[in-house]
């Protein structure tokens, strides 16, 4: 299980600026993409310029403020190419990015990113990367049934479908926000599967908060990765989550397909 702290990408209410309107990416594949600025909260017990959490497997990730375009997944082709998946069809070689940025494992990242006039086949487009950081990447877990709560917990959560808020490329990534009282204590966030034996595409955003529910609102990005679900052979599903929020049981909903 992984931890998420405050202090990856924390903003307290107050301090919390207005959503910025980015510009257009000059691809004909991409929209119009938003990014909400986010300043780190500093405390006496984080990291000045930095933050650091534990994935499932053992590695360290690390996510720095920064104003990316773009949320990608960083992946290692056979041939050992670093190379970037910006949605389910369209891959991106980062020609000044030759080594792996995070040791070789597969995250999804906030980029920064610019347009190449190289064309490398079979890469979609070639692009500079100006800046890349890590977000907290974790697998799904399995329900545990009555024993969920216990495990899992059941304090409120808020999702955000702003960006960079998407289901894609096999990827559940959220802008999520909670409550801190205790900047520096460590709150669990997982995405639990087979809540619902009749939909396996119903799952469930739990956080357990230890007892640290009162506080001021704060802010982090979190992925799934959505592999444990059925593959829908090409076919659009809804991805169902439900989730405890401050005003009580909600399910936000995302179109899910897989290319297999």
């Amino acid at each position: 299980m992984q931890y998420f702290q405050e202090s990856i990408v924390l903003i307290l209410e107050n301090e919390r600026q207005e959503i910025m309107k980015m510009k257009s990416l000059n691809y004909s594949y991409r929209k119009t993409l938003y990014f909400l600025v986010a300043f780190m909260t500093v405390f006496a017990t984080a990291p000045l310029m930095q933050s650091c959490d534990l994935d499932n497997d053992g590695d360290n990730y690390c996510i720095y403020p920064s104003s990316p375009n773009a949320v990608v997944t960083v992946k290692t082709a056979a041939d050992n190419t670093v190379y970037l998946q910006l949605d389910d069809s369209t891959t991106l070689l980062p020609l000044n990015l030759k080594e792996h940025p995070f040791n070789g494992k597969e995250v999804r990242a906030f980029v920064t990113i610019r347009e190449a006039r190289d064309s490398n086949p079979p890469y979609t487009k070639s692009v500079y990367v100006s800046t890349i950081d890590s977000i907290l990447t974790k697998s799904s877990v399995a329900t545990l049934g009555d024993k969920n709560t216990e495990v899992y917990g059941n304090d409120p959560v808020e999702i955000y479908k702003d960006f960079p808020t998407v289901c894609e490329d096999n990827y559940l990534t959220l802008a999520i926000g909670t409550v801190w009282g205790q900047p520096a204590k460590a709150h669990l966030v997982n995405l639990v599967t087979g809540v619902n034996p009749d939909d396996p595409y119903e799952v469930e955003l739990r956080q357990n908060a230890y007892g640290d529910t009162k506080g001021k609102m704060g802010y982090t990005t979190v992925a799934f990765s959505l592999k444990a679900l059925p593959k829908t052979g090409g076919k659009k599903v809804k991805l169902k989550v439900r989730f405890n929020s401050f005003e009580g049981e909600k399910t936000a909903e995302f179109d899910y397909r897989t290319k297999d």
